[in-house]
């Protein structure tokens, strides 16, 4: 799924404010470790190895490539992939409620989905609480017909739920002290104090070394 921007109405705004005002308690998180809420850690900021997305601050490693997932036409970035060779962890951050958080209904959502397409969903008790085995059939491009298997974990924050897609050899075999898990773990997001609608994606815009990389080579073109 890729990030739009939705419109809504004043009305819905204004509402949506008020319960943003409510007097209410935060969601108390005690977690032994990341991901970490942006009030909880400044790591990123002596460490030249985190990569700024915004709703999302990922630590790059020399194992892992970071991909952007891309709305062609808008060049609004929806998501994240942390690929290594025979692994992936796809990142994306939703707002939540001030005073709960919702990935047990995310949970079902997901479940419900993949009944839908025919595969099944189980839950396991794994290093971030409940998360979901999912099985779904493919078809693949040379028309055979396979299985794909994720493992799919969230973390509920103040304000916000962070969900991991775990694919290839990590939704099989999971690792601890993987280097998805642990780059997982280092993962900081940013919620900021804007309204949102629960389950609004967060957004994430492009990193600014790419933005200077692609500034630089557009001089260079200029030169010619």
């Amino acid at each position: 799924m890729i990030f739009r921007r939705r419109r809504r109405s004043d009305d819905a705004d204004e509402a949506l404010e008020a319960v943003e005002r409510d007097d209410i308690d935060e969601l108390e998180t005690e977690r032994p470790h990341g991901p970490w809420d942006r009030s909880e850690t400044d790591a990123d900021t002596t460490d030249p190895d985190y990569i700024d997305l915004g709703g999302l601050v990922v630590r790059g490693r020399p194992t892992l490539e970071v991909r952007l997932q891309v709305d062609e036409a808008t060049a609004a970035v929806g998501g994240v992939l942390l690929a290594m060779p025979e692994s992936g962890l796809e990142l994306r951050a939703f707002a939540a409620p001030r005073s709960s958080g919702i990935w047990d209904d995310v949970r079902a959502d997901i479940a419900a989905e993949a009944g839908r397409q025919g595969g099944t969903a189980t839950e396991l008790d794994g290093e971030f609480g409940t998360e979901l085995k999912v099985v779904v059939p493919v078809v693949l491009p040379d028309g055979r017909a396979a299985t794909q298997i994720s493992r799919i974990v969230g973390v509920d924050g103040p304000r916000w739920l962070l969900r991991g897609t775990f694919l290839g050899r990590s939704a099989e075999e999971p690792d601890p002290e993987g280097e998805l898990e642990s780059a997982f773990r280092d993962v900081i997001v940013v919620r900021g104090d804007a309204a949102m609608k629960p389950r609004d994606m967060l957004e994430m815009h492009m990193p600014q070394q790419v933005e200077i990389a692609l500034g630089e080579e557009l001089g260079e073109d200029d030169d010619d």
